[in-house]
C-alpha cells in the first residue's frame, strides 16, 4: 500500500524502519544468549537443549497461540471503546501483526497497530495508541494475579511492589482530569513542534481514561491472567520434560520447586521484572536471567549436579523464550505480511 501524501511524514507508518528494528532485536537477543551461554557452559547447554523432546516446545507454541486467542476479546473490546469499526478477520490480523515488534522497550513497538487501524478505517492514532498502554497495564495486573495465586512467600517482593506502584501511578495519572489538564497546558507552553500536538495529547488522555476505567479493568485483567497462565503451563511442560528419569519415576516424591504453581510463579515474576525494566527490549536478559535462576533450584532439588542444573535451567529458559517471545514475533511478521497483501488486493 503506497503512503497517503496527505499524511505528514512523522505520522506515516514506520514500515521503512521495521526491518531494521527486527534485525536489531534479533542481534541483541543473540548477543544476550551467547553471553549467558559463555557464562555457563555452551556444551552443557547444547546437551540440555538436545534433551528437550519435540512435543514440549510444540505444546508450548500451541499454548502461546491459545494465549493470543484468549486475550483477543480484550483487544476487540478496546476497539469498540475507541470507536473503531474494524472487526473479525481484519481485526485479528492487526492484533497479531502488533506482535512483530514485541521485542521493543516496554513493547511500545506494538503501537504499530495504531497505524494499521488508521489505514483500515481511519481511526485517529491519538485515539487508538492508548490501547497499547491499556494492554500493558492489564497484562501487568494479570501477572500480579498469577504471582498472588502461586506465591508461597515474600521472596522477590520488591518486584511485586514495584509493579503495583507503577500500575497505580499510571492509573492515577490517567484517571485524574486535573493531571490530564496539567499535561495539556504544559504541552501548549512548549515550542510549536510540541504545542500543536496538545489537542492530540488531550484526545489520547481521554481515550486512556475510557480504556482504563474501573469497570473495564476486571474483564481485561482476568483475560490477561488466563492467557499468560497458558504460557506458564508451556514453560512448566518444558521444564518437566528434562527432569532426570529417577525424579519422574512412578512413586517418586514430587519436586515442589518444579510444580506447576512454582513454575507459574517463576515465569510471572521473571516476565514482570523484564517489563518494569523498560530499557530491556522484550525483557531481554532480565527475564531470562531471573527465570533461569529460579528454575535452577528445582533441578538441584531433583538431584542434578550444580553445573548440570544451571545448564538445564538456562536451556529450558531459552527454549521457553523461543516458544513465547520469539514465536510471537514470528506470528506477528506472518500476520503483518498477510495483512499487507490483503490490503493491496
Amino acid at each position: 500500500m503506497s503512503p497517503d501524501p496527505s499524511i505528514p511524514p512523522e505520522e506515516a507508518a514506520p514500515d521503512s524502519r521495521l526491518g531494521r528494528r527486527i534485525a536489531l532485536a534479533v542481534l541483541l537477543g543473540l548477543g544476550v544468549y551467547i553471553a549467558m551461554a559463555l557464562w555457563t557452559d555452551i556444551s552443557g547447554i547444547g546437551a540440555a537443549i538436545a534433551e528437550v523432546p519435540l512435543w514440549a516446545p510444540a505444546a508450548a507454541c500451541s499454548l502461546s497461540l491459545l494465549n493470543y486467542a484468549v486475550r483477543f476479546p480484550r483487544w476487540q473490546r478496546y476497539l469498540t471503546i475507541t470507536g473503531s469499526s474494524v472487526r473479525g478477520w481484519a481485526s485479528a490480523r492487526i492484533y497479531l501483526a502488533g506482535l512483530s515488534l514485541t521485542v521493543s522497550p516496554g513493547k511500545v513497538g506494538e503501537a504499530m497497530k495504531s497505524w494499521l487501524l488508521r489505514d483500515a478505517d481511519g481511526t485517529p492514532i491519538a485515539r487508538s495508541a492508548p490501547i497499547v498502554l491499556a494492554e500493558r497495564v492489564t497484562d501487568l495486573l494479570g501477572f500480579l494475579v498469577l504471582i498472588a495465586i502461586s506465591s508461597s512467600g515474600t521472596e522477590h517482593l520488591w518486584i511485586t511492589l514495584a509493579t503495583v506502584g507503577l500500575s497505580l501511578a499510571v492509573l492515577v495519572i490517567v484517571a485524574s482530569r486535573r493531571a490530564g489538564e496539567l499535561i495539556v497546558r504544559t504541552a501548549r507552553r512548549f515550542p510549536p513542534a510540541i504545542a500543536h500536538r496538545a489537542e492530540r495529547i488531550e484526545e489520547t488522555l481521554e481515550a486512556s481514561r475510557k480504556l482504563l476505567a474501573p469497570r473495564e479493568l476486571p474483564f481485561a485483567t482476568a483475560l490477561a491472567a488466563c492467557g499468560w497462565f497458558l504460557e506458564c503451563v508451556g514453560c512448566w511442560l518444558i521444564a518437566r520434560s528434562v527432569l532426570p528419569a529417577i525424579a519422574t519415576a512412578a512413586g517418586a516424591p514430587a519436586i515442589p520447586e518444579l510444580s506447576l504453581m512454582a513454575v507459574t510463579y517463576a515465569f510471572a515474576v521473571a516476565a514482570v521484572a523484564g517489563a518494569i525494566v523498560v530499557i530491556a527490549p522484550g525483557g531481554l536478559g532480565v527475564t531470562e536471567g531471573l527465570l533461569a535462576s529460579l528454575l535452577e533450584g528445582g533441578y538441584r532439588t531433583a538431584g542434578v549436579a550444580v553445573g548440570a542444573a544451571r545448564s538445564k535451567a538456562l536451556a529450558v529458559t531459552l527454549v521457553t523464550r523461543l516458544c513465547t517471545l520469539w514465536f510471537a514475533m514470528g506470528v506477528g511478521l506472518i500476520a503483518l505480511q498477510l495483512h499487507r497483501r490483503l490490503q493491496r488486493k
